[in-house]
């Protein structure tokens, strides 16, 4: 009976969602997780094996779509034009996060997690808006730089500790650095291979297809980069990320392939993930001090993501694409929830704060998503 009401709830919200996101003019993510909150609370959701595996799946299926998204043209743009702005950017992330943990006495904790990126989010925003607005794009581009960065972060943060300063710690970074060179490497020997060989790529995936041959190579790259990832004890979110970079490089041309993917993605594994993350807040064990800190963590969030993304971003962006690029890289979701996991087992924060972290990245993601909807539509009136 339990596993056939987790079922009817998730099969209910999936259809229900875009209805509601229509009637009530917000984001139908926003709708996912709120929706995905109640049916933990009233114990309609449950954490079974299958859902949980379905959500983590849908997570990396959409870093894979992020790798699919990314606009080589403005990344090539950023690398000849912008590659100072984008060094500046992150330092001045991580120098306001050390500013703002010194001024308010907080610990290296925050110091790592407020400056974290993630893309799952974003990648709804890509979904909702297109891929024709500059902010949105230049945001995407710089989230992806941003979740290497976070990925070796966590990495960093992980082995210290795991090993602290030892022979295992030093291993660990070497590792990621060895496996984001050898990425690069991959996809430049394709891309050698291809020019050299261009009628090679319709053998992988013809033009006549009867046999869907475009699906089951993307997939087959999808899941040997991620179950590379996993065995090298690397996020496997780098290995999503790089199967679908391959495919944007050397199949951009196949709108097909392009909606088929989407249409999975936007359409399923996405809702499933983000119904799961709203059913993972505990309503029980919230309380107005929880809740007055997850607030606080949001605003240093988007406060030092405003003054960054002015410093190094507003001569290119002018004010009020810089406002919704800056609220735009500022939903760490499913990050956040996992350093504060790594740091609570660790036992470098108390259960109300690793809650609150919790709740902020829900929250944060909730409010943004409504908030850049409005400025969006607001600016658009206003002629910017």
């Amino acid at each position: 009976m339990e596993l056939f009401l987790l079922v009817f709830s998730v099969s209910i919200i999936l259809f229900l969602a875009p209805m509601i996101s229509a009637l009530f003019n917000v984001s139908v993510v926003v709708v996912e997780i709120f929706l995905g909150m109640l049916g933990g609370y009233f114990g309609l959701i449950y954490h079974d094996l299958t859902f949980v595996q379905l959500a983590k799946f849908g997570f990396l299926y959409l870093m894979f779509l992020a790798g699919h998204e990314i606009n080589l043209k403005l990344v090539e743009h950023i690398k000849k034009t912008l590659a100072l702005q984008v060094v500046l950017y992150f330092a001045m992330l991580y120098g306001v996060a050390a500013f703002f943990c010194v001024l308010f006495g907080l610990g290296v904790v925050y110091f790592v997690a407020l400056p974290i990126f993630s893309l799952g989010m974003l990648m709804m925003l890509i979904k909702e808006y297109g891929k024709d607005e500059e902010w949105l794009n230049l945001a995407l581009s710089i989230g992806v730089v941003g979740e290497v960065v976070s990925i070796l972060v966590l990495t960093i943060f992980s082995g210290w500790l795991t090993y602290g300063f030892g022979l295992e710690f030093y291993t660990a970074i070497l590792s990621i650095m060895v496996i984001v060179a050898l990425g690069v490497l991959f996809l430049r020997i394709f891309q050698i291979l291809f020019w050299w060989y261009p009628d090679f790529k319709k053998y992988i995936i013809p033009d006549s297809d009867q046999y869907d041959q475009d699906i089951r190579f993307t997939l087959a790259l999808f899941f040997i980069m991620t179950a590379l990832m996993a065995y090298l004890k690397i996020d496997a979110v780098l290995g999503a990320f790089v199967a679908g970079l391959f495919l944007k490089m050397f199949f951009h041309h196949h709108y097909g392939l392009t909606k088929k993917l989407e249409a999975f993605g936007f359409g399923l594994f996405a809702p499933i993930f983000f119904i799961y993350v709203g059913s993972t807040i505990d309503l029980d064990v919230v309380n107005s001090a929880i809740i007055t800190h997850a607030f606080f963590i949001i605003l240093l969030m988007v406060l030092i993501r405003l003054i960054s993304s002015f410093v190094a971003f507003y001569k290119y962006l002018k004010f009020k694409p810089t406002i919704l690029f800056a609220l735009s890289d500022s939903m760490p979701l499913t990050f956040m929830v996992a350093l504060a996991m790594i740091a609570y087992k660790a036992e470098l924060i108390t259960h109300d704060i690793y809650i609150a972290f919790v709740l902020a990245s829900m929250i944060d993601g909730l409010i943004l998503m409504i908030l850049i909807r409005k400025l969006y539509t607001y600016f658009k009136q206003q002629g910017g």
